[in-house]
């Protein structure tokens, strides 16, 4: 798709925007803790636009912490974490790995992400020796557009002026192409709940098949909850709406690389007491099912009157924050 009209309404955005991963996926050993003999790393973020840490980075840098610590020809195979408190970006994250257990197959470990001694999420993860066994997948969707031929973010966001927008246009490290209509400043009015994204690193990502599994659980974290806001016909930019993941669970079924298509297919099984889950299944472009996700999150809508008339206020400013840059 052609790019001549886009520009950059802000400056200061990375030439090559997976340069942001490469860097949160780098983290500095630290000594070990003297009380707990915990393992500790530390990592760091990078500017946000709203001040808090995106959740898929601090699962992502929980994951390589626990690998550091792991026979390097076991692949992690499944997490399960909680966010505890809001991540601040201005803050270092220190990384706590426990050696739960090394087995004859499998290594558990528990990661503590922490800031300032609080814990902002709790991550236990298992690894596996590779083996032979049963093999069966649900089916790829089919009739599913390519992704070359569908919008980058940049080019439906990128003129527009709003921090929000700018930041998903060009310091994001992953492509990320709707299949359904997006939802960042206008709701779908079908409201079903589903929700379909190709995705993949705008360059060449370096590393082990750890690493690029590290590398999609930060990819898991994005427009998960979409099928949630689709099906109650919300957008991203709905007015007082306040939205944060609860827990997150993945599974690494089969080899994939970040660093080429994959097709995150999500659904909404159920939402309620201002919770919603979504679940996802991600496949590689030949069809393989590589990860399965399931997320929760706090879904908080405003409906009495005086959220009603903040909002109004809010839609008008909206307008205006959102409109294009000159």
């Amino acid at each position: 798709m052609g790019t001549g009209k886009i520009r950059k309404v802000r400056t200061g955005f990375p030439e090559d925007p997976t340069d942001v991963l490469r860097g949160v996926l780098s983290l500095v050993e630290a000594d070990e803790d003297p009380a707990t003999g915990e393992r500790l790393l530390t990592g760091t973020t990078p500017a946000q636009a709203r001040g808090r840490v995106f959740g898929g980075q601090v699962m992502a840098q929980s994951l390589i912490a626990a690998m550091s610590t792991v026979d390097p020809g076991r692949l992690i195979h499944s997490m399960h974490g909680y966010f505890i408190r809001p991540g601040d970006a201005l803050v270092p994250i220190t990384f706590a790995v426990e050696d739960l257990r090394d087995g004859r197959s499998f290594s558990v470990r528990r990661v503590q992400a922490r800031q300032e001694g609080k814990t902002i999420l709790s991550l236990i993860c298992s690894f596996q020796e590779p083996s032979e066994g049963l093999d069966h997948q649900s089916p790829m969707p089919t009739g599913v557009p390519d992704p070359e031929s569908l919008p980058r973010t940049s080019e439906r966001l990128g003129h527009l002026g709003h921090p929000m927008a700018q930041e998903w246009s060009w310091a994001r490290p992953f492509d990320i192409r709707h299949v359904d209509p997006p939802l960042e400043t206008a709701p779908d009015r079908r409201q079903v709940a589903t929700n379909m994204v190709w995705m993949k690193t705008f360059s060449t990502l370096d590393g082990d098949e750890n690493l690029h599994r590290a590398a999609l659980a930060y990819a898991s974290d994005y427009t998960l909850l979409e099928p949630v806001l689709r099906r109650h016909g919300l957008a991203w930019v709905r007015p007082g709406m306040s939205v944060a993941s609860l827990d997150h669970a993945m599974w690494w079924h089969r080899p994939a690389r970040v660093d080429e298509w994959l097709l995150y297919v999500q659904s909404s099984p159920s939402a309620q007491g201002a919770r919603g889950l979504s679940n996802g299944r991600i496949y590689s472009r030949t069809g393989e099912l590589v990860a399965s996700v399931a997320q929760e999150g706090m879904l908080r809508v405003p409906h009495d009157f005086q959220n009603k008339v903040k909002g109004a206020v809010q839609d008008l400013y909206l307008k205006t924050a959102w409109r294009p840059a000159k």
